[in-house]
């Protein structure tokens, strides 16, 4: 009887020792190993289930009774121990009187959110926005807005022409848009009056890269048409329009000017934004910013896309966007608009 009983003395044993290493254990890493020594095939407990056919038959079932308990004892624990591992703080305790970590945000870009203000102002005025291809015919971009065969606007170094071959001969060649107009002119083709539209996008001529010009920039026109629009429907419409973007206190101005698919034509002043109208380096002195290109549409216009002109009129109008942008926030150098310098971006 005393062999049997040294086994389960042992079991007893055991089991106090594997608890408390179990308890010690600091790491998951530190379980491991205690799960081989007291449950492994080499373990204590595997050799003490050696001596069990050594047993007479009551003491095997004391002893096999004994040692499934201590597996089972051995095997909670470890669990339990992994699981308080697992949820303890590995690194040092939280402050919660610190700031917390602040996550970056996107924003609008500045030509965006300028673009959107304009035509969120022009749609509350009734006016449709309308898009068209970047990659435009001749006869859109100049034939049909009565602009000359010998202009100087039709070379290539004042236009981005293409290489690949015209799919309509007839349209003439392909080209990067120079200006929005085309999609005015492809909108009267396909619709009768009364229209009034507004056409955003890019625009792409190969102007030098300074400090007040690109050779990629945004657009915005717009084009109303009926059979009594006048030149004093286009003043309104720009006073109104350019007092909300500006504020109500702005001062507007209009000079005679020369565009080919307007007349007459005029050209648009603010007052200075920097020294409201006083002079300064801003407006260089003179006390008015040039803002934007208007007029009554040419005729000539009107006739190449089938409208008659003797019965009916109307206005056009374009501006810059970034001209609007550098304008509403002060800035000087437009090549800023597009180097993706977050510092630059982040002001906005």
């Amino acid at each position: 009887m005393s062999e049997p009983a040294a086994p389960l003395q042992e079991l007893e044993q055991l089991l106090a020792d594997a608890t408390g290493a179990i308890a010690q254990a600091q790491s998951a890493g530190q379980l491991e190993p205690l799960r081989v020594k007291f449950l492994g095939r080499k373990s204590r407990l595997a050799e003490i289930m050696k001596l069990i056919p050594r047993a007479s038959p009551e003491e095997r079932g004391e002893i096999g009774k004994r040692a499934n308990q201590f597996k089972a004892a051995v095997e909670s624990q470890l669990r339990e121990r992994t699981v308080a591992l697992a949820q303890r703080p590995t690194g040092p305790g939280i402050d919660v009187t610190l700031p917390g970590i602040t996550t970056p945000q996107g924003r609008l870009h500045p030509i965006t959110s300028t673009l959107g203000s304009i035509l969120g102002l022009l749609t509350a005025m009734g006016f449709e926005t309308i898009e068209g291809p970047e990659l435009e015919y001749e006869r859109y971009n100049f034939d049909a807005l009565n602009i000359p065969r010998d202009h100087p606007s039709r070379e290539s170094f004042d236009t981005f022409f293409v290489d690949t071959p015209s799919p309509e001969p007839k349209k003439g060649r392909l080209l990067l848009r120079s200006h929005t107009s085309p999609v005015q002119v492809r909108v009267m083709e396909q619709r009768k009056p009364p229209l009034r539209i507004v056409v955003p996008g890019k625009v792409y001529r190969p102007d030098p890269l300074d400090p007040s010009h690109s050779f990629m920039f945004h657009q915005v026109e717009g084009l109303m048409v009926d059979d009594r629009t006048s030149f004093a429907d286009l003043k309104g419409v720009l006073d109104e329009f350019l007092r909300a973007l500006f504020g109500a206190n702005t001062k507007t101005r209009f000079r005679p000017h020369f565009f080919p698919f307007t007349e007459p034509s005029a050209e648009v002043d603010i007052a200075c934004t920097s020294c409201s109208g006083v002079g300064c380096s801003t407006c260089g002195r003179k006390g008015w910013l040039e803002i934007m290109g208007c007029g009554m549409v040419h005729p000539n216009v009107f006739r190449a896309v089938g409208y008659d002109p003797e019965r009916v009129q109307g206005f056009a109008f374009g501006m810059g966007v970034e001209r609007i942008a550098m304008l509403k926030h002060g800035v000087t150098d437009i090549r800023l608009f597009f180097e993706n310098d977050l510092r630059f971006l982040g002001q906005f």
